[in-house]
């Protein structure tokens, strides 16, 4: 959908991740962050979503516009938000009330859907006075037949071997690959597509979409770097280019199911 929304489709699941329909990512609608493409489905035309998961409280990741039309086209079941420790408070106050918070490691379950928050490297605020009062995620999302990770927001760490080690067998990893010079201010929240090549490593996950680039102008690279710095460090470590890509905004491709034996 653009930088770092996605609707996943699998095992009967709608699932939408960090959705942001708005102009800006921006507590004002007259200044911050403009949306530079338009996204790439509208709101009203997407199917009923099943789940939400939100990695942080930033603007560009939460969107209070985008929340309450997400619960207000769905009044007699609306979606239900996964959200980090802390974060349910915000959605309360709005009155969504299908709201589940996950402290790292923690998981819930929505039928036969699996989701895992895990720790990764980053911050959170909407204001002046909330620094990290609410915490940040990544999420592990458990299909009948795949497993999925959204990484969220995060600068490069030690979490990532850490959690291909609980969960084995990702299929594909949602991977931040902009937003990240100046290198000495973003460095500990935002990875570079060097840095994220070491994740998808890391991750051991058989394949990998960049995501938090072409968006929003939040950062001093050109929109372009992004991409062309993430094939460039896929050919330094000899992987096969077409297992980490990034979409042009709207496309869509398939994720191969897991045999059934294979299946979790």
């Amino acid at each position: 959908m653009g930088h770092s929304t996605f609707l996943i489709q699998s095992g009967g699941f709608n699932v939408l991740t960090d959705p942001h329909f708005s102009e800006r990512a921006s507590p004002f609608s007259f200044a911050g962050p403009l949306r530079v493409v338009p996204p790439a489905v509208a709101l009203d035309d997407l199917p009923d979503i099943h789940a939400v998961v939100i990695s942080h409280n930033h603007y560009d990741h939460l969107d209070e516009q985008t929340v309450r039309q997400l619960v207000a086209r769905q009044p007699d079941h609306p979606p239900r938000f996964f959200v980090p420790l802390k974060l349910g408070e915000w959605f309360r106050d709005l009155g969504v009330e299908s709201v589940v918070e996950l402290d790292w490691w923690q998981s819930a379950g929505l039928g036969n859907l699996k989701i895992h928050a895990v720790p990764v490297r980053h911050w959170s605020a909407r204001g002046l006075f909330d620094r990290n009062t609410s915490l940040w995620a990544g999420w592990v999302l458990d299909f009948p037949r795949q497993r999925i990770v959204h990484v969220g927001d995060s600068g490069y760490s030690a979490d990532f071997p850490a959690i291909a080690e609980r969960f084995p067998g990702i299929d594909l990893a949602l991977i931040p690959v902009g937003a990240y010079d100046p290198r000495w201010f973003m460095k500990d929240a935002h990875m570079d597509p060097d840095e994220a090549v070491q994740v998808f490593k890391d991750l051991k996950a058989t394949r990998a979409i960049g995501m938090h680039w072409g968006t929003f102008i939040l950062t001093d690279e050109e929109m372009t770097a992004p991409p062309e710095r993430l094939r460039a460090a896929m050919r330094r470590e000899e992987l096969p280019l077409d297992s980490f890509v990034v979409f042009q905004h709207g496309e869509t491709q398939p994720l191969s199911e897991k045999k059934q034996d294979d299946a979790r």
